[in-house]
């Protein structure tokens, strides 16, 4: 039943200076009528919130309306609060996960004093650096070393835990007489740890410079020789159920020139990528290491200068015409001038090598070097047009590309 009230209304007009219209809508019969009959959360949202004085406040629709508007008022509150309680919680889980997931890298394996591993390419560089790092935190460390003077010199900083054999990865005679070696000398322990190291660069120069057998090389040492070595010496690591770890390259993620360096470690990619599936059932674990720019025997812009231009004396006229006098020496600084900006400190593969064979969870892959993880493997996800774009900024502009 709808009631008028004129008095009230009036002493309720009275109390509101400055908004009759307010009121005037809020007690009309027709506002009063639409409200009886669609009392919906739409009808109410058009109306404005009006706090009424006692003398205001009647019975009937207009209390029924600020009723309404409070409820709504408190409804909006709660999810408010309860929007804020579930970020709260969301946050304080993000933390809890992030500080379990770094607790968790940092768990160790116990009893490396028992433990064996097998690392290639120790004469210099990454593998030298390891051989000696492990041989000090108790390994018994086997380095793998292709000439005798490295084998020698390795020898004379370390301590008698360390053995030295002579490995040349592309012999596979040789490999497997160095695996017999090694299955004497860890017995029924097996071999933690085996870490693929050895590796060449070859020649970088634009691929209609080259010949199949500037390909060759590079390819035979970095990936058939990382294949011939893992296969000798995987009965050995599954009897550990132990560690495989692959160095490969963001050479590997990313083709930054020409020649048989990146075909090879784009393989050597792909065959840790099956070797990691196959071996899990067995409790052995895989990892690739993907290097940035390292100050390197193997990386020496000097000696890699040195190829690409004896490559360019032997070429044809007609690829001369095309690229130029010009081009040549400008690529030649170039090359030359990437040892202003390399990673110099080798520790920083060396302990993802440790990471790898001491942690209770090993990573998958590990990127070392700032450039790496700044540059190289976060183009290597972005689309390829924006690949090419940055990549071919940096290439020297050939003299004469129509001259075909």
């Amino acid at each position: 039943m709808i009631q008028h009230y004129g008095p009230a209304s009036t002493t309720a007009q009275s109390s509101f200076k400055g908004t009759p219209s307010v009121i005037s809508s809020l007690t009309s019969p027709q506002a009063i009528s639409r409200s009886h009959q669609q009392p919906s959360l739409w009808d109410c949202s058009l109306i404005p919130t009006v706090q009424l004085p006692a003398t205001a406040r009647t019975e009937g629709p207009v209390s029924w309306t600020g009723r309404h508007l409070l409820l709504l008022f408190k409804k909006e509150v709660s999810l408010s609060y309860n929007r804020k309680k579930m970020l709260f919680w969301l946050l304080a889980l993000l933390i809890l996960c992030g500080f379990l997931w770094n607790y968790k890298r940092q768990l160790k394996i116990a009893n490396i004093t028992d433990k064996y591993i097998f690392i290639t390419g120790c004469d210099t560089g990454f593998g030298n650096l390891a051989a000696r790092t492990f041989d000090k935190k108790g390994f018994h460390v086997i380095a793998a070393c292709l000439t005798e003077s490295g084998s020698t010199a390795l020898k004379a900083e370390t301590s008698e835990r360390l053995h030295t054999v002579l490995l040349d990865v592309t012999d596979p005679e040789n490999v497997k007489r160095a695996a017999q070696w090694v299955k004497n000398q860890v017995g029924e322990k097996g071999l933690w740890g085996l870490i693929n190291n050895a590796g060449i660069l070859g020649v970088l120069a634009p691929n209609d410079w080259l010949t199949v057998d500037d390909y060759r090389e590079p390819v035979e040492v970095n990936l058939f020789g990382l294949i011939s070595v893992t296969l000798n010496m995987l009965p050995l690591v599954k009897k550990a159920r132990g560690r495989v770890i692959n160095v490969s390259s963001i050479g590997g993620r990313l083709a930054f020139g020409g020649g048989g360096y990146s075909p090879s470690k784009y393989a050597v990619e792909g065959f840790n990528d099956s070797l990691r599936r196959d071996m899990k059932a067995f409790g052995v674990h895989v990892a690739c290491i993907e290097p940035g720019l390292f100050k390197t025997n193997l990386s020496d812009p000097e000696k890699a200068a040195e190829k690409k231009l004896a490559i360019w004396k032997h070429l044809s006229p007609d690829i001369k015409q095309q690229y130029g006098e010009s081009y040549i020496k400008k690529s030649l600084e170039q090359l030359k001038g990437t040892a202003s900006f390399v990673n110099v400190d080798l520790s920083l593969v060396v302990e993802c090598m440790d990471h790898a064979l001491t942690s209770v969870f090993p990573k998958t892959r590990y990127a070392a070097g700032k450039d790496a993880k700044t540059f190289w493997i976060p183009l290597s996800h972005m689309p390829a047009v924006l690949q090419d774009f940055l990549l071919l900024k940096q290439k020297v502009e050939l003299a004469n590309p129509k001259a075909v």
